[in-house]
């Protein structure tokens, strides 16, 4: 293709000419995005991380920094001149980000309108200097675009052609010349001996221009490269630079030319044109490679031996904590941190988003025992380890208990406690000098729990079982914490976490039982349901004596008529402890907001996050079938008699055909329900 033609295609419309941030910006705001409540403030979730079978889960203050970080460097801003540097601990998601953004970059450059190209030099060797060198490339990819605006010595001349030649309006001009940047040095150099070839004739000299699209091959590091740290002896600026190619030196007679350097030995002139560099662990880096990223960074531009590339890429980079910290006590770096946009990355606190993260962790592949027979896992198996991770990530405060915490920044209801007091100990946690303190910083990462499920996935007992039976996943828990966790405080707490998420557990088993002995997956979900229809209902007019309520289902839109029992509502508030008429009738209008507030955006809301209420209908309704939980408990240890056998089958039938278990989990969780460990 000639340069005439895409100059043709871009005036049209038909092709793009932006730099790496504005390509970026684009791809993610056209996406689109939603406005979240998160901890208590509103934020914004964007669509493009949230698509795919495996895309980031959580992490909206990080991607919204990003978001806002690329959007002021693509209108000019001061962030144009910085790199974005994740921190934080391992194993919470940094790398597993940055390689998403890549992978969605490349799909949004290999659509039609999006795709970038660049030009080479062609029939060289009839110059006479460059020996048998016949085609070279734009060694850092540079556009067309950057090529026509720098035909002519002049830049009135350049304009001139582009507006009278090309076709340009006034508007399209001064659109591209906001990205306008000089020749790299030897596209330059290249470009003045075919000038002085062709004696200033410009249609010749264009017959040497051919232009091509730039490779998208992610294994040839083109468009998106990762620079991975080092170690100290094997690393050099070579790496990210290039450097003196012998090959081409037998080549070029004359040794002014600067095509002699190879700059796509280095990982960043192979970014050069608009793509996104990667710089994993930064900061473990020598000192003097760190240096040469400053340069980068600031100039925009690779320099070897006086000699300038001008680059367009995003440069992004991670590092955890220690290293960070470690380099931030030397004084004399601050020049480079000074450059950087620094992003602390918090470990997910969302128990609910974690089973996403879990369900990664797992792995959505068939499993297999190791004798080759299907491995089942337990339907609580993704709760359990979700709930024990969480919750080691959230740190300890005087305004809310773990599971207040928890449950508040899954955005659920925590008894009489608001998200406000979860924004006020976040905002104090915030003001600590030490990072590792703040909210989410320590705690469990991802690695950690692969870790725990690899335990669990070797032992005998799962491959004896063949099923991954959920109360294990703590003592594998547990196991890493043991074997990992190097800090005693840390280990403390987190054991104590655990011991906190056993508890959980045993209420979600609880509520599991009762489905199991009501035949019913969603029971307890329906009696829950039924209690909040009654007190919406307990004091309506059109109530007759016969205590039936007619109203509207917000899921079906049908009417319903519900009796209202109220020994049955009384119960439920007894269990919680609401003793007196003022507790009740408080307790009765926080839920009746809740259900104004909730129903309104989500009509399928069930009140299931209540664990307290929860635990309250679920012990009414076992207490009033069956006498109590104790006696359910007696009927299913002793099967002696044949009512209690038939009892304990019907149940194991029922876990098996319609709430997912199988023999050996549905075994265990009846015997685990008939102990009394882990009961709060």
């Amino acid at each position: 293709m000639t340069l005439a033609a895409h100059l043709a295609a871009y005036r049209d419309g038909k092709r793009a000419f932006e730099n790496a941030f504005q390509g970026v910006t684009r791809m993610i705001l056209d996406a689109g995005f939603e406005k979240v409540v998160v901890n208590g403030r509103t934020t914004y979730d964007f669509n493009l991380f949230r698509t795919g079978r495996k895309h980031t889960v959580g992490m909206y203050d990080e991607i919204n920094s990003f978001v806002s970080y690329v959007k002021d460097a693509a209108e000019g801003g001061s962030s144009k001149e910085m790199a974005f540097v994740l921190v934080g601990e391992p194993g919470n998601g940094k790398t597993f980000f940055v390689e998403f953004l890549c992978g969605r970059y490349r799909e949004f450059l290999s659509l039609d309108g999006n795709r970038r190209y660049t030009y080479r030099f062609t029939g060289l060797d009839r110059l006479g200097s460059y020996g048998r060198i016949a085609v070279i490339d734009s060694q850092t990819y540079e556009d067309p675009m950057v090529l026509a605006m720098n035909l002519y010595p002049t830049r009135e001349e350049n304009r001139r052609y582009l507006a009278d030649s090309a076709g340009f309006s006034e508007a399209q001009l001064a659109t591209a010349y906001e990205n306008y940047r000089p020749l790299g040095a030897c596209s330059g150099y290249i470009w003045e001996d075919i000038r002085t070839f062709c004696d200033g004739d410009l249609e010749r000299m264009l017959e040497f221009i051919e232009i091509t699209p730039v490779p998208l091959s992610e294994s040839l590091g083109t468009v998106t490269g990762k620079y991975p740290a080092k170690d100290k002896i094997t690393s050099s600026s070579v790496d990210l630079l290039g450097e003196e190619s012998i090959q081409r030196l037998l080549h070029i007679s004359d040794t002014n030319n600067p095509y002699r350097f190879d700059l796509r030995r280095g990982a960043l002139a192979r970014v050069a044109g608009g793509g996104i560099h990667f710089s994993d662990e930064m900061f473990k880096n020598k000192k003097d490679l760190v240096q040469v990223y400053l340069g980068v960074i600031q100039n925009r531009a690779i320099e070897i031996d006086g000699y300038r590339w001008p680059i367009d890429s995003l440069i992004i980079a991670t590092s955890n904590n220690s290293e960070f910290n470690r380099f931030l006590a030397e004084k004399e770096e601050a020049p480079i941190v000074d450059r950087c946009r620094i992003c602390y990355v918090s470990h997910n606190t969302n128990y609910r988003l974690q089973e996403g993260l879990t369900a990664y962790a797992i792995g959505s592949e068939f499993k297999t025992t190791l004798g080759g027979e299907a491995l089942h896992q337990d339907p609580n198996l993704n709760y359990a380890a979700s709930v024990g991770v969480a919750l080691t990530r959230l740190p300890r405060s005087e305004k809310l208990t773990p599971v207040e915490t928890m449950k508040l920044a899954a955005g659920e209801v925590a008894g009489e406690k608001s998200i406000k007091a979860l924004a006020e100990v976040i905002d104090t946690l915030g003001q600590d000098p030490d990072i590792t303190k703040r909210f989410g910083q320590r705690g469990m990462g991802h690695r950690s729990l692969g870790r725990a499920i690899q335990l669990q996935v070797e032992s005998s007992e799962t491959n004896e079982g063949r099923c991954m039976f959920a109360y294990d996943i703590f003592k594998a828990l547990e196991r890493v914490v043991l074997d990992y966790v190097v800090e005693t405080n840390d280990r403390a707490k987190y054991l104590e976490d655990l011991k906190i998420a056993r508890g959980l557990y045993r209420e979600r088993i609880m509520t599991e039982m009762f489905n199991a002995y009501m035949d019913e997956p969603y029971a307890i979900r329906k009696d829950v349901m039924n209690y909040v229809n009654m007190i919406i209902g307990i004091d309506a007019e059109n109530l007759g004596p016969d205590r039936m309520w007619k109203y509207k289902d917000p899921q079906s839109g049908e009417l319903k008529a519900l009796k209202i029992d109220e020994r049955y509502v009384k119960s439920v508030e007894e269990r919680i402890g609401l003793k007196t008429e003022e507790q009740r009738e408080s307790f009765r209008t926080s839920i009746r907001k809740i259900y104004g507030q909730k129903i309104s955006i989500d009509p399928n809301y069930d009140f299931m996050d209540n664990l307290e209420l929860v635990k309250a209908v679920t012990d009414v309704r076992l207490k009033s079938d069956i006498a109590g939980a104790g006696s359910l408990i007696g009927a299913l240890a002793n099967r002696t008699n044949e009512e209690n056998q038939k009892l304990y089958d019907r149940m194991i039938t029922t876990m098996l055909e319609k709430l997912g278990y199988c023999r050996t989990c549905s075994q265990k969780t009846i015997e685990y329900f008939c102990t009394q460990v882990d009961e709060n």
